[in-house]
């Protein structure tokens, strides 16, 4: 009996020893199997320079940043079938892209209003010019207009006249309506045609040298011819111009005033040879004076000069613009944008194209990593964006943040420059 109970307890100690070592083999396989694919750092680069290696991890000594391991690629991913990339692409790990803020965008097709700035004069309207003449030889006796720049209204009154010729032709109609009156009964049919025909003649010279409607009645009805006469203004506005002084005698080739209308100028801008085709008549404008941001006005282009200045290299465009409470001087310079509407057209930000001076390239998203460097050409920029003109497609996925540094480890990499 004590023999069958010493070879029971010998079996539960082999079966004992045998499991632990079961146990321990099988529980030491994971952690083997971890350690056998744990990935190595070939070595350490500079995330701002990766030109930059170490064979150790640290502080990078140019710019102070934490280096960054490059690990090998593990040994089953070696042998994984991949789909074909287009040439050059990359594969960055999504660990690698957040640690170096790598962020993304879409090609989009997109209408903008293309901005085309300026500089201007401002300058008088030449069609609200108006220049004062008499009509009659004389002399000046009162000036009531007597300075440069004063500003009168419309009616007026801007200076006297003494005329000798005027004078004579009142006496004559006086006499002429006199002698109507003597000989209203006289037996001669021809008379009293003759006589108002004198009386209309000398009506329509002096109308002709602008003595009003009222004021010929008013010479008919006192019978007393008037001494002078007054010249009032046609139309508002200010006094550019004056040869007007009592005394003076005048003629009807001599220019009296010029009363120029400022309540509408004229903005004359210089655009440069590479904008002139894209301006065109009833254009908008916004003009901004130099000298307050504050005040914008509206106008449209009226007018595009048919010659080029070869000098300066510009064409002269001229916008009509309200100028409310004359804020806007003549001789005064202001900014003028041009807001001119563009077709749609793919467009990308700024910060997407990597422009090294003899290419540009964005690079292009495939997925899992795989960046495509792709040279593309741009247009025009706007508003943040660039246009871009071939090299890519709507709706592709692009970078748009990181692209220096993708750049910089695309060519550690490939072991060439993208210029």
């Amino acid at each position: 009996m004590k023999f069958l109970k010493f070879l029971g307890l010998l079996v539960l100690l082999a079966a004992g020893f045998v499991g632990g070592v079961i146990w321990r083999s099988t529980a030491g396989r994971p952690q083997a199997a971890a350690k056998s694919e744990e990935r190595k750092p070939l070595y350490w680069v500079d995330p701002m320079h990766p030109a930059y290696k170490s064979d150790k991890p640290g502080i990078a000594p140019d710019c102070g940043m934490q280096l960054v391991p490059v690990y090998e690629e593990p040994a089953g991913h070696k042998h994984e079938e991949m789909a074909p990339m287009p040439e050059g692409t990359i594969r960055i790990p999504p660990e690698k892209q957040q640690l170096i803020n790598v962020q993304f965008g879409v090609v989009e097709l997109a209408s903008a209003a293309e901005t085309i700035r300026a500089v201007g004069r401002a300058a008088v309207d030449e069609t609200r010019i108006h220049h004062v003449h008499t009509r009659v030889d004389g002399y000046v006796e009162k000036v009531y207009a007597d300075f440069t720049g004063k500003f009168v209204k419309r009616g007026d009154p801007l200076l006297t006249i003494y005329s000798p010729e005027m004078l004579a032709t009142q006496q004559e109609l006086l006499l002429a309506i006199k002698g109507r009156d003597q000989l209203h009964s006289s037996t001669l049919d021809t008379v009293p045609a003759q006589m108002a025909s004198l009386i209309e003649a000398s009506k329509q010279r002096l109308a002709r040298w602008e003595l009003s409607a009222g004021q010929i009645e008013e010479v008919i009805r006192t019978g007393a011819p008037i001494r002078s006469y007054t010249l009032f203004a046609s139309d508002d506005g200010y006094i550019t111009t004056r040869n007007a002084f009592p005394h003076q005698q005048v003629t009807p080739a001599m220019d009296l005033y010029t009363v120029v209308d400022l309540s509408r100028v004229w903005i004359i801008a210089d655009i440069f040879e590479a904008d002139a085709a894209a301006i065109r008549m009833g254009a908008p404008a916004l003009i901004t004076a130099a000298y307050d941001r504050a005040l914008s006005l509206r106008g449209t282009v009226s007018y595009i000069q048919p010659e080029f200045d070869a000098q300066s290299r510009t064409l002269k465009v001229r916008i009509e613009v309200p100028n409310p409470e004359l804020r806007l001087k003549p001789g005064m310079f202001v900014d003028v944008d041009f807001r001119l509407a563009t077709t749609p057209r793919l467009v990308v930000p700024e910060d997407a194209v990597l422009d090294t001076g003899e290419r540009k390239t964005v690079f292009v998203d495939h997925g899992e990593g795989n960046l495509e460097p792709r040279e593309v050409e741009t247009g025009e920029h706007i508003d943040g964006r660039v246009a871009i003109l071939k090299g890519l497609k709507q709706g592709e996925r692009i970078v748009t943040s990181g692209v220096f540094l993708i750049d910089s480890e695309s060519r550690l990499r490939t072991g060439h420059s993208h210029d």
